[in-house]
């Protein structure tokens, strides 16, 4: 199997494939033909540490190149990279490496400390390897990779059987409702319909990709993975800042991204005249998504960008991208994510098994999808990849009605559904109503328990900064968007929203206080 990354160091050997810029250091510049002998050479030394093809590796850093690199060596031996969310708990890091079996951690020296904390919980791991500085300990648990780098051979490591050559991954999803699950994905998006979703898009190997979030997470890392094959340069911001974000788009004149809400968010809310200061115009491919993007955001975003730039898709780590809403369609089609991407089957099942045939809002049911891109297993849990598959579709619990355009609208979770008096209320519709109001910065809605309802809706409000707001403005103006029923019925207020390291609100961290010693919380 011919190596990509091999094939664009011939092909343009210096044009930059990675760079590295941090306020107030000499930006780090990486050609194709530094990082295709840079990968050959950390594939060296991971076979040199006993990795062999299909094996799991953990990687855990802040976004650099070490990450780019690694995530390309472990596709050249054929392992499976897995990638570790460092914002966890010590106690959560130590379940997932621990969980996905593997023997060994590539780890940044700033969170090589957690790894030495979570030790005695780690059986299984001969080794961690330390880049970008210094081990904690020297020895020969912790090892310092940067040295063995250096000296490792430039030319390919063995290249790895065909069932292995093609880049498996398996990412543990956010945990929003317990422990993280592993899901296995034997091989990269199938080509075919890899090329027509970018083509449907319209990337371009002249584009230039800059990270907007953490790579561990699977949007931000799959779409950098699509930039990489395409030979198109990355900017990598170590961790996300709004305005040096913006100085990064106007220098490196980016043009392509991905997003969750939450980044995009502090972006805007930034004063006009820091905003302004930056050249923007330069960005062609914004993809909106991790968590649904607000109207109100979108007007925000579309104030400052071209407005031919805004994408949205709704996908997931196990079911990749799954519908495209394009530019033309965004303020056109409020609250849906678009139509199906390419090669993508969708089809809504009701509660009592039926398929959804109808449209509209009152036509609602669990999205199955059906695609070749749908991840292989859950690692050591088939049991609940099989209670989430149906006639040969998979689900992730998401509700969503189709239009009579065939455009997608997700509700909600199902699980975060609230039945109250037995109607059912989806919070995201919630949410982006409150959100319209402009004292509101962002909201968080979930059912609370009632004797007399089942459960009652409740958000969680955050204002904008020096903005005023009580109960009855909320109220009031929840009234003016929505029905009676799905107006919350208590509010409290809060100065942030707890969030996954993608973006995703916990509602569980939320949730837990008003449900606490009862024996169901539905």
């Amino acid at each position: 199997m011919a190596d990509i990354l091999n094939a664009h160091a011939v092909n343009f050997p210096d044009k930059p494939a990675v760079i590295d810029d941090r306020p107030g250091s000499t930006p780090l510049v990486i050609t194709y033909s530094e990082l295709d002998a840079l990968t050959n050479q950390l594939g060296h030394v991971l076979v040199d540490h006993g990795v062999r093809p299909g094996d799991k590796v953990v990687w855990c850093g802040q976004n650099s190149i070490g990450v780019v690199a690694f995530t390309s060596a472990a596709r050249k031996v054929g392992a499976t990279a897995v990638p570790l969310n460092y914002r966890l708990s010590d106690d959560e890091a130590a379940y997932v490496i621990d969980h996905c079996d593997t023997s060994l951690v590539y780890v940044d020296a700033d969170f090589a400390p957690m790894i030495e904390r979570v030790r005695a919980h780690l059986p299984k791991v001969s080794t961690v390897l330390v880049y970008d500085g210094d081990p904690p300990v020297a020895d020969g648990w912790f090892v310092g990779v940067d040295a063995l780098i250096a000296v490792a051979p430039r030319t390919a490591p063995p290249e790895p059987p065909a069932e292995d050559a093609d880049g498996a991954t398996m990412i543990y999803t956010s945990g929003t409702t317990g422990k993280p699950k592993g899901a296995f994905r034997r091989r990269a998006t199938e080509p075919t319909q890899m090329l027509a979703m970018l083509q449907h898009i319209g990337y371009r190997a002249d584009d230039t990709y800059i990270t907007t979030g953490p790579l561990y997470h699977s949007g931000p890392g799959g779409f950098m993975g699509i930039a990489i094959s395409m030979g198109q340069t990355i900017i990598v911001q170590r961790k996300f800042d709004a305005e040096d974000w913006l100085r990064l788009v106007d220098t490196y004149r980016c043009s392509s991204t991905f997003s969750a809400p939450t980044p995009i968010r502090m972006i805007c809310n930034l004063d006009r005249a820091t905003i302004e200061k930056y050249d923007r115009s330069s960005m062609r491919v914004m993809i909106a998504n991790a968590a649904p993007w607000s109207f109100a955001l979108k007007q925000q975003y579309l104030e400052y960008f071209p407005a031919e730039s805004l994408f949205e898709v709704y996908g997931s780590t196990e079911l990749g991208v799954n519908t495209i809403l394009r530019p033309e369609d965004q303020l056109r089609k409020p609250g849906s994510c678009g139509k199906p991407s390419p090669m993508v089957e969708i089809r809504l099942y009701a509660d009592d098994g039926s398929i959804v045939t109808g449209t509209g809002p009152e036509c609602t049911g669990e999205l199955f999808v059906r695609s070749p891109s749908v991840f292989s297993d859950y690692y050591k849990q088939n049991d609940k990849f099989m209670e989430d598959h149906r006639d040969g579709f998979q689900t992730v619990g998401d509700i969503a009605y189709l239009d009579d355009e065939g455009f997608v609208y997700i509700c909600d979770r199902k699980k975060d559904m609230i039945i109250s008096g037995g109607m059912n209320i989806y919070p995201a519709e919630i949410e982006a109503a409150l959100e319209q109001h402009p004292a509101i910065l962002e909201a968080a809605v979930f059912g609370i328990p009632s004797d007399d309802w089942g459960e009652t809706v409740h958000a969680v409000v955050v204002l904008r900064a020096g903005e005023m707001l009580d109960e009855q403005g909320v109220t009031a103006h929840a009234r003016d968007l929505l029905a009676s029923y799905k107006v919350p019925r208590s509010i409290s207020w809060s100065d942030e929203l707890p969030k996954t390291g993608s973006g995703k609100i916990l509602k569980r961290e939320l949730r837990q206080p008003f449900w606490a010693g009862r024996s169901t919380a539905i």
